[in-house]
C-alpha cells in the first residue's frame, strides 16, 4: 500500500477540476471510462442476491460520474439505483443517456455529503484512491457509515500496488487487496467482514493498461 504525499484536493477545487476533466476529454476519453462495466454489475448483481431484496436493494454508486453502470443496472431491473458525483459535468452526459430517468442523479461531494437515506449495496471503482489524506479518507469512511446499515454490502476498487502513481493530474494512493481491506477493517473493527478480492486490469481509452484492486466487504 503507497499513500503519496500531496495536496487532500486539487487548488481550484474539486468540482472544478473534476468538471474541467469531463469537459476538456469528454466522457468517452477519461482514463477509467469503460464500454462494459461488467465486473461492477457482476460484483452489485452477486451482492444483491445475498439479500432479501434482491434487485430491489438500494445501490449507491459513490463517483459514478458518467458511467455507464448505472443504465447497466437499471435494464438488468434494478429498481433503486443513485449516482453521486462531485461533477455536473459528468452527471450531465450521463442524464442524456436514453433510460436515465429511472436513476437518481446527486451532484455532491462525498467527502461534505450528508446522505438522506440507507442504502444497501455501495459501490465505488475509482474515488477512494484520489483520498491521499487521513483526513480525506476518514470523511469518505464517514459518509459510507452514514449511508450503509448493518447487513450492507461494499465493493471498492482502486489501483494497485504497482498502479499509476499519478491520474488526471493528481497524486492517487495504491492497494493490494490486504492494504484496502484494512482501511475498512480500520473504520469498522470487527463490524465488517471482507468476502472477496480480484486483481483486474483495466485498459484505457488510449490503450494503456492499469491494474486495479477489488475488494467486496458485508457489514454485520
Amino acid at each position: 500500500m503507497n499513500h503519496p504525499t500531496g495536496p487532500a484536493s486539487p487548488p481550484a477545487g474539486r468540482r472544478e477540476h473534476w468538471d474541467a476533466v469531463y469537459s476538456s476529454r469528454g466522457e468517452q476519453q477519461v482514463s477509467w471510462y469503460q464500454a462494459d462495466p461488467r465486473l461492477s454489475a457482476e460484483l452489485i448483481t452477486g451482492a444483491a442476491a445475498g439479500m432479501a431484496a434482491g434487485r430491489d436493494s438500494a445501490v449507491i454508486d459513490a463517483g459514478g460520474g458518467a458511467s455507464l453502470l448505472a443504465g447497466r443496472l437499471a435494464a438488468a431491473r434494478f429498481t433503486d439505483v443513485t449516482v453521486v458525483d462531485v461533477s455536473a459535468a459528468a452527471l450531465a452526459a450521463a442524464r442524456r443517456r436514453p433510460g436515465s430517468s429511472q436513476v437518481t442523479w446527486i451532484n455532491a461531494d462525498l467527502l461534505a455529503w450528508r446522505p438522506p437515506r440507507a442504502y444497501q449495496i455501495w459501490h465505488d471503482r475509482a474515488v477512494f484512491h484520489f483520498l491521499t489524506s487521513p483526513a480525506d479518507r476518514a470523511a469518505y469512511l464517514g459518509t459510507l457509515r452514514a449511508a450503509l446499515p448493518d447487513g450492507g454490502a461494499i465493493i471498492l476498487a482502486t489501483f494497485a500496488a504497482d498502479g499509476p502513481a499519478h491520474c488526471s493530474g493528481l497524486p492517487v494512493a495504491r492497494y493490494d487487496s490486504a492494504g484496502l481491506a484494512a482501511e475498512l477493517t480500520g473504520a469498522y473493527d470487527d463490524a465488517v467482514t471482507i468476502t472477496n478480492c480480484c486483481d483486474e486490469q483495466h485498459r484505457t481509452p488510449s490503450g494503456v493498461l492499469q491494474p486495479f484492486t477489488w475488494i467486496t466487504a458485508r457489514l454485520s
